[in-house]
């Protein structure tokens, strides 16, 4: 397992699990994944138990995870079956609004020619295929690399790496951007550049606190905000709130003897999650589980309380876009 995930440890997550508050709120949960990987398998049957776990989770958004992929055929094309996966497992009748969204990969590196590959995503999709997540996490500090998935420095601004994610505009599609906050001004021209474009900022925007950017919690709040400032100023651009239970944000919740109740992830999450709030407003933030990643850190009823809490205070229509009116609209879902 990658030392940017923690290890999932069900018995640890059961010491302070919670029961669901507001079990009535409808929600989309607007980024999970299926694992299925050598020491980490969580696919449909996973998801659901967390989903049934008492709240209320109507659909999700499936995100692309090195899933499945087609074992023969040109390279290009073998992440195709990942959706063509994704798609099985999901459509029957007890399961037929997991996955209404799909976000899968294809090498926008290959420029006007991923074409084919995203033709290939739509038709296998049956619908539901709605945008690319090409990851382009890169930073100087080499221990921050995920070795599946790091990036090449400067992959934004490549020509070709433009040219593919102008492909995804010609076909009405979405791009997921997964990179770390450093990056968060490549990500201002790309936007910028391509206005028409909808583009979703995973994870709160990449928090980075652990090596190089270890002990420096008021420098790093200071340039993150500041940068997600500057690309709330584009109305392309939209905000995924979660995904804050990894290793490489620094929260340390998987170091403690008790799993964190909602009331500390509330508190912890609070200045970076209203933060994005308040600079990209709810009709263009949207809350995620990053299931089953961030499960290394917190239960699935915990999270979802904790977003609950921290927006107690907001309006039924704020909370309605948070919850499912973002993501619905972003990804087409209605």
């Amino acid at each position: 397992m990658s030392t940017n995930y923690i290890a999932v440890r069900e018995d640890w997550l059961k010491l302070g699990e919670e029961e669901a508050i507001e079990p009535a709120l409808a929600i989309i949960d607007a980024h999970h994944h299926f694992y299925d990987r050598p020491g980490w398998t969580y696919l449909q049957d996973a998801y659901q138990a967390d989903a049934r776990s008492g709240h209320a989770i109507e659909s999700s958004v499936y995100m692309q995870a090195l899933t499945r992929y087609r074992q023969q055929g040109p390279t290009a094309l073998q992440p195709v079956g990942e959706t063509e996966f994704v798609v099985a497992v999901t459509s029957n009748s007890h399961a037929s609004q997991t996955a209404k969204g799909i976000v899968g990969y294809a090498d926008l590196r290959a420029g006007a020619d991923v074409g084919a590959v995203l033709d290939a995503h739509i038709k296998a999709g049956e619908g539901r295929f709605r945008g690319v997540r090409h990851l382009t996490t890169w930073d100087s500090d080499t221990s921050l690399a995920n070795p599946l998935t790091a990036a090449t420095q400067g992959l934004l601004g490549d020509t070709a790496y433009r040219a593919g994610l102008a492909t995804l505009l010609s076909r009405s599609l979405s791009y997921d951007a997964w990179l770390f906050w450093p990056q968060l001004d490549e990500l201002y021209e790309v936007a910028a550049a391509l206005p028409e474009l909808p583009i979703i900022i995973n994870h709160c925007g990449g928090i980075v606190r652990i090596g190089a950017y270890a002990g420096r919690d008021d420098e790093v709040f200071s340039r993150w905000s500041a940068s997600m400032r500057k690309l709330a100023q584009l109305p392309n651009v939209h905000v995924k709130l979660g995904g804050l239970g990894m290793r490489i944000n620094g929260f340390g919740f998987d170091a403690e003897h008790l799993p964190p109740s909602s009331d500390q992830l509330a508190a912890t999450w609070r200045p970076w999650m209203l933060h994005c709030i308040d600079t990209f407003g709810p009709e263009r933030c949207m809350f995620e589980s990053n299931f089953p990643v961030d499960k290394g850190s917190y239960s699935f009823v915990n999270g979802w309380n904790a977003f609950k809490k921290l927006t107690a205070d907001f309006s039924a229509c704020e909370r309605q876009a948070l919850f499912q009116g973002t993501a619905s609209r972003v990804y087409r879902l209605v």
